[in-house]
């Protein structure tokens, strides 16, 4: 079975690149946006070797993984192009969801997906996803941007910072083509949400449904400083507002999450 869009992305006008391998579907997406590639496209795979995830860290996707790169180019600045990574986040829960259904309909388990700030998907509070985020000023004033989403299907790193899960160990027997069809399709459902950054609003809302942890402890990382409060929500722009021991109300732009005290005790 070969990755193939679904039939809401292919109404949408989406292209689609598939390669049996690759190095880096985030890679060959700003390539083919230097290139004047305009048109919304998708490029994926189910094997990448040198893929990344956020600060540098490697992200490879072994032969049965998911690793899938959007390119959008859009008319917004930096600042409101970064909140795509909660769409992106939005549909691939979506996605998952829809495929588990499917899935447990035929005998598999039972699985609960949540969204962790700033990009990740967890299932059964595991790690299942990661997403980056890239973005280059265009010529023509616009802005094109790369949203990477790897999905663990088959199989997931061993001693990551947070644990890490697949699809398959978690109890869910479906395929890489499956998850990207339905992934496509919640991309264009949660980018024509998005609008452009004006329907971040409506985003946020639907992220928070999901939000891993609100109302609980958490400790964020960010260096050698960690901060510890408990989750009170995202803001306009995407920031983690926690209310600390003291009650002060903190905005975290950026840092790794921890669910308890994890960070602040050294766990990971």
């Amino acid at each position: 079975m070969a990755l193939a869009l679904g039939s809401r992305a292919r109404t949408a006008g989406y292209g689609l690149t598939a390669f049996d391998a690759i190095g880096s579907t985030n890679a060959e997406a700003l390539t083919a946006a230097r290139g004047g590639e305009r048109r919304s496209t998708w490029f994926v795979t189910t094997e990448q070797t040198a893929g990344r995830g956020r600060r540098q860290r490697a992200w490879v996707a072994p032969r049965g993984n998911l690793a899938s790169t959007v390119l959008e180019v859009i008319d917004a600045p930096p600042a409101v192009a970064a909140t795509l990574g909660f769409a992106a986040g939005l549909a691939l829960e979506r996605a998952l969801r829809n495929v588990s259904i499917e899935a447990l309909a035929r005998g598999g388990a039972n699985v609960d997906y949540t969204l962790k700030w700033p990009n990740d998907v967890l299932g059964n509070k595991q790690k299942l996803s990661g997403i980056l985020l890239e973005a280059e000023a265009l010529a023509d004033n616009h802005l094109a941007v790369v949203v990477g989403i790897g999905t663990n299907v088959f199989a997931a790193p061993e001693g990551t910072p947070y644990p890490a899960t697949s699809l398959r160990a978690l109890g869910v027997d479906i395929g890489a083509e499956d998850v990207f069809a339905a992934l496509s399709d919640a991309w264009a459902e949660c980018f024509g949400i998005w609008n452009n950054g004006r329907g971040f609003g409506d985003i946020r809302r639907l992220w928070l449904e999901r939000a891993a942890g609100l109302g609980e402890l958490v400790s964020i990382q960010s260096g050698s400083s960690t901060v510890t409060g408990t989750f009170e929500t995202i803001d306009d722009a995407g920031c983690m507002v926690i209310v600390t021991p003291s009650g002060a109300r903190e905005t975290i732009a950026a840092g790794d999450v921890y669910f308890g005290t994890a960070g602040s005790t050294g766990s990971r």
